[in-house]
C-alpha cells in the first residue's frame, strides 16, 4: 500500500479557516434567526450546506456525510446524504457512528473542567501531583536533530495540558526526533486500522495506562513547559490524570459525568457488537481514490483498547455529539438538567493559554485556546471547538447559541477541502438568513 502522509499541519487549522469565512460574528445574536429556523425545513434553512453535501456524495468523493445544526436548546436539524460505506446498504443518519479522533479533545477538556470546578484538580496544579513520573522532565535542545536534552526549568501544569503548551510531543504528527522516539516506544494513542500503514501504526502496540505515563515521562519535551503552542498527546495524558484525580478510570468518569447525563448512548471507546452495524467505514485517499481501511464488523474499534484515549479515541454519532455541543451553548444545561456548572463551561470555552506561550508560526496564531479546543477572537468571538483527522468538525458558537457539526470519514483530512468549505457554507447561509430578517 502507498505510504500515507497523516500530517495534521493542514488538517486542523480550524481557527484561520473559520475566521476566513468572516461571517458568523457579524450577525445578530441569533434569537430572531433561531425563530426563523423553526419555521423552515432544515434543508431550506441551510441550502448552501445542503448543496455541499450533495456535491461530495453525488461525486462519490465520500460515501456519505451528515451535518447537524441547532440553535440554543432546540432540537437539531440533520442533513444526511449517502451511505455508511460505499458498499454498505445502510443510509447515513443521525445515529450512524463516526470516528471522532481529535474531536474527542473538547470532551476531555470539559471533563477536566468539571474536576477543576469541584476542586479536585487545579488549573495551574503540577501534573506531577497526579503523575510523579513527570516530576523531573527534560527538554530536547534541538528536537529536529537529536534527543540530546537539558533539565526543564518549569513543571508541566494542567493548564498546559489543556492548551497544548506542555511541551509534550506527538507521534505521527511531529516531524522530529521526539516524535520518532514516541513511535519507537509505542506511545501513539490513536486507532486507525488493523492494516499496518507505514509510519502511522506500524510500531509497537500502545501500552496500558500506567506504563504509558511511565514511558512518556522518559521522552524529552519539544519545548519548555508554558512557552510554546505545540499540538501534542497532552489530552491523552490528561485523560489518565482525570481518572487518577477522580479515583476511577477516565472512561468511567466520562460516562458518569458527561456521556451518561447527556444521553450520549452511541458514544464509545470500544464499539460493542450490538452497535457495529451503525459504524461507518473509514477511508484513506490513495492515488486520488478512497480506499477502505477500517470497516464495521472487522474494525479496530471493535477490539479491546489499552485505555480510553482522551485525545483521539471516541466513536460517536451526530445526534450524540450535538447533545454535547448543546450543553455548552446552554451554559451547562441539558434538557433542563445541569450537567456542568455555568462557571466551568464559561471557563473551558475561554482563553486558557499561559501568558508566556508563543503562538508564532503555529496553526492557531491569531486565535486563543481553551479546554481542548480553539477559542475564536474578533469576528469569531464566542467560537469553541475542534475537528478530527477523519473529517469530523464540531463547534459551539457561544455568542449566537448555535452549534454546527459535520461527519464524514476519510484520511488524511487535507485530501478534500471540506474543512475550509463547511464553515464557509454555514456562514453563507447565516448571512442569507440575516438578510431575510433585515
Amino acid at each position: 500500500m502507498t505510504e500515507l502522509d497523516f500530517s495534521r499541519r493542514d488538517l486542523l487549522r480550524v481557527s484561520a479557516l473559520l475566521s476566513g469565512a468572516g461571517l458568523i460574528g457579524t450577525l445578530p445574536l441569533g434569537a430572531q434567526l433561531a425563530r426563523a429556523a423553526e419555521l423552515a425545513g432544515i434543508e431550506a434553512q441551510w441550502p448552501t450546506v445542503t448543496a455541499m453535501l450533495d456535491r461530495y456524495v453525488k461525486g462519490r468523493k465520500v460515501s456519505g456525510m451528515v451535518a447537524a445544526l441547532g440553535w440554543h436548546d432546540a432540537p437539531p436539524g440533520f442533513i444526511a446524504r449517502g451511505l455508511e460505506g460505499f458498499d454498505d446498504k445502510d443510509a447515513n443518519g443521525p445515529q450512524s457512528m463516526f470516528r471522532a479522533y481529535s474531536m474527542t479533545k473538547p470532551l476531555t477538556g470539559m471533563a477536566a473542567m468539571i474536576l477543576i470546578d469541584e476542586g479536585k484538580l487545579g488549573l495551574d496544579q503540577p501534573l506531577a501531583d497526579f503523575a510523579p513520573e513527570f516530576a523531573q522532565m527534560k527538554v530536547a535542545i534541538d528536537p529536529k536533530k537529536s534527543l540530546a536534552s537539558r533539565p526543564a526549568t518549569q513543571q508541566i501544569t494542567i493548564r498546559q495540558l489543556l492548551t497544548h503548551t506542555s511541551g509534550l510531543g506527538y507521534a505521527v504528527v511531529g516531524k522530529n526526533k521526539v516524535a520518532d522516539e514516541l513511535r519507537r516506544l509505542g506511545l501513539n494513542p490513536g486507532l486507525v486500522s488493523k492494516r499496518k500503514i507505514k509510519g502511522v501504526n506500524d510500531g509497537p502496540p500502545t501500552p496500558g495506562p500506567d506504563e504509558f505515563l511511565r514511558l512518556a515521562a522518559t521522552v524529552p519535551l519539544v519545548a519548555e513547559p508554558g512557552t510554546k503552542w505545540s499540538y501534542s498527546m497532552a489530552l491523552d495524558v490528561l485523560g489518565l490524570v482525570i481518572g487518577r484525580a477522580a479515583g476511577t478510570s477516565f472512561e468511567a468518569f466520562l460516562q458518569q459525568r458527561l456521556l451518561g447525563p447527556l444521553g450520549m448512548t452511541s458514544s464509545y471507546f470500544h464499539v460493542p457488537t450490538s452497535a457495529s452495524d451503525r459504524l461507518t467505514t473509514n477511508y484513506a485517499y490513495v492515488l486520488g481514490r478512497p480506499f477502505p481501511i477500517d470497516r464495521p464488523g472487522n474494525s479496530i474499534y471493535e477490539m479491546p483498547v489499552p485505555f480510553a484515549f482522551g485525545g483521539s479515541g471516541l466513536v460517536t454519532s451526530p445526534a450524540d455529539f450535538d447533545r454535547f455541543l448543546a450543553m455548552l451553548v446552554n451554559r451547562g444545561l441539558s434538557g433542563g438538567s445541569r450537567v456542568m456548572s455555568e462557571a466551568a463551561v464559561l471557563m473551558g470555552t475561554s482563553n486558557l493559554l499561559p501568558a508566556t506561550a508563543d503562538l508564532t508560526g503555529t496553526w492557531v496564531v491569531g486565535q486563543q485556546f481553551g479546554a481542548g479546543g480553539i477559542v475564536g477572537t474578533g469576528k469569531d468571538e464566542g467560537l469553541y471547538g475542534w475537528s478530527g483527522a477523519a473529517g469530523t468538525i464540531g463547534f459551539a458558537q457561544m455568542k449566537l447559541g448555535l452549534r454546527t457539526s459535520l461527519y464524514v470519514q476519510y484520511m488524511p483530512q487535507d485530501k478534500l477541502p471540506i474543512l475550509r468549505e463547511f464553515p464557509k457554507a454555514v456562514g453563507a447561509d447565516l448571512t442569507a438568513m440575516s438578510a431575510r430578517k433585515a
